[in-house]
């Protein structure tokens, strides 16, 4: 047998063995280490296990006392405050003892005073029983007699009072109105300023020299019958030096016979065919003349859209004359002042001013047509296809039937206005001027007085006084010595007002 085969196990087997032997020994020599390094962890865990305990420990020890510290802080806060709000609450009690005691006190004085009241209201009640009984002997009268007597009384007074209100109430808002109605009519009157020419029914024509007269007459006065049968004017040749008055109530008529014979006498030539010439002549100029003065009123008041023959009617009036007052200047006037006063209180101004200016449309053919001027311009105005509204104004504007509409009151107004005015028409201006003079003879009456002077239409007399028989004192008893004989002697619109001058002057010169 090799020995080979029986070492080679045995090598084997050995070298197994030792190297058992090794790696035990090499993972003991590990598992002592681990153990080691086990336990170095395990102490330095449980080391800094035990420090950080230690720390929570101490955290947990300061954060007692600090709580313990604010309870403390806490609690004696609470103490100082329990302590003022007790000493507060003795205090208050104090205060509630104080005014328990004086409120008894003042119920004590109450009931006292409750005691007297109650007597002296038993005193009273039989005092005024007393009075009562003695005055309903006295008076005839019962208590309630006496209330029902009382009671008339005091109604009559307070009816009669009441009605002094009404009554006063009445009168401001008269004179307010009036004072509003003076504006308006005033402002009208300052912005309307128009001329009035005086007229009459005659016409005076200037002849060159006398021997003119004859010429017009002609042979056996035919010439002077031709004039006149032509033109409907009579001819009056008088002793008047050079001059031929033409008479007529138709002034168109007088119009056209003026021209004529102003024609006939710058010609020359007078006779029947030569008058028959001019006289036709004389008539399309003043239908021309009527025209144009038709379209100038139109113009000059702004009223457009009327009828061509009411525009001629509207020139007719430059010819006619009311009161001597010229009644196309006149119906102008009326127009402007309606619509100034419509504009002012908000109507219709256009309305206003039409009315207006065609209100005494019936006197341009009243010599032709029978009847009042009123009636004939309303049948003018419905022939002319007006509005009813102006077929009103021109019916209402004499008060011939009742104004329905504020502008037909404005148009009356407007027509008293222009009518009225001082020298508008002779006879107003007359009694105008009269009124003055005698207002001014009435202040000039009163002793010490020098002159007084009527002023601003007669709403205002001056009066001068003479300051050696007048003093302060005497002038306000004179000014209203005046006032009160004004008002007792003279009629008059409106008030005046009396204004008396005291002017003492001394004057010395230095030489």
């Amino acid at each position: 047998m090799n020995p080979l085969w029986i070492i080679i196990p045995v090598l084997v087997v050995i070298s197994a063995s030792f190297g058992y032997f090794v790696r035990r020994f090499i993972a003991e020599q590990k598992m002592r280490s681990a153990e080691e390094a086990s336990r170095k962890i395990l102490e330095d865990t449980r080391k800094e296990s035990e420090a950080r305990k230690r720390e929570a420990i101490l955290e947990a020890k300061e954060e007692a006392l600090k709580v313990k510290n604010e309870l403390e802080r806490e609690s004696r806060d609470r103490r100082a405050e329990l302590q003022r709000m007790e000493r507060r609450l003795l205090q208050k009690e104090e205060s509630l003892d104080k005014k328990v005691e004086s409120l008894e006190h003042k119920e004590e004085n109450l009931s006292r005073k409750e005691t007297d009241l109650d007597r002296i209201k038993e005193e009273v009640s039989a005092n005024l029983e007393k009075q009562r009984r003695e005055l309903e002997r006295l008076s005839g009268l019962s208590a309630e007699e006496a209330r029902v007597f009382l009671l008339k009384n005091v109604e009559d007074e307070m009816q009669h009072e009441i009605a002094l209100k009404i009554k006063e109430i009445e009168t401001q808002a008269k004179e307010e109105a009036d004072r509003r109605a003076r504006e308006i009519v005033s402002l009208a009157i300052q912005r309307c300023a128009g001329d009035h020419v005086a007229e009459a029914t005659v016409s005076v024509v200037a002849l060159p020299n006398d021997e003119m007269k004859g010429r017009i007459i002609g042979r056996e006065g035919r010439n002077i019958r031709a004039l006149e049968t032509l033109t409907g004017i009579d001819l009056i040749i008088d002793d008047t030096p050079e001059a031929v008055i033409l008479s007529g109530f138709d002034p168109v008529r007088r119009e056209v016979a003026r021209i004529a014979l102003e024609k006939l006498i710058s010609d020359g030539r007078i006779h029947p065919a030569r008058i028959e010439e001019m006289v036709e002549k004389a008539q399309k100029e003043v239908e021309t003349t009527i025209r144009d003065e038709g379209e100038r009123a139109t113009f000059e008041t702004g009223v457009h859209g009327l009828h061509p023959e009411v525009i001629k009617l509207l020139g007719r009036l430059k010819y006619r004359t009311s009161y001597g007052q010229n009644v196309l200047k006149h119906s102008i006037e009326v127009a402007h002042l309606a619509g100034i006063m419509a504009a002012e209180l908000g109507a219709d101004v256009a309305l206003a001013k039409r009315g207006g200016l065609l209100h005494d449309l019936g006197k341009s053919v009243d010599h032709e047509v029978e009847g009042p001027h009123v009636t004939i311009g309303a049948d003018l105005a419905k022939k002319y296809k007006e509005s009813p509204q102006i077929i009103h104004i021109v019916a209402a504007h004499h008060n011939d039937v009742e104004p329905q509409s504020i502008e037909a009151v404005l148009v009356q107004a407007a027509d008293a206005i222009s009518a009225a005015r001082p020298g508008a028409r002779r006879e107003t201006l007359e009694t105008y001027i009269k009124r003055l003079e005698k207002l001014e003879h009435l202040a000039d009456s009163f002793e010490g007085v020098e002159k007084a002077f009527a002023i601003q239409a007669g709403r205002e007399i001056r009066v001068m006084v003479k300051p050696d028989k007048i003093d302060d004192l005497q002038a306000v008893r004179v000014s209203r010595e005046i006032a009160k004989k004004i008002e007792e002697e003279l009629e008059y619109p409106g008030q005046i007002k009396v204004t008396l001058i005291r002017e003492t002057r001394v004057v010395d010169y230095a030489k």
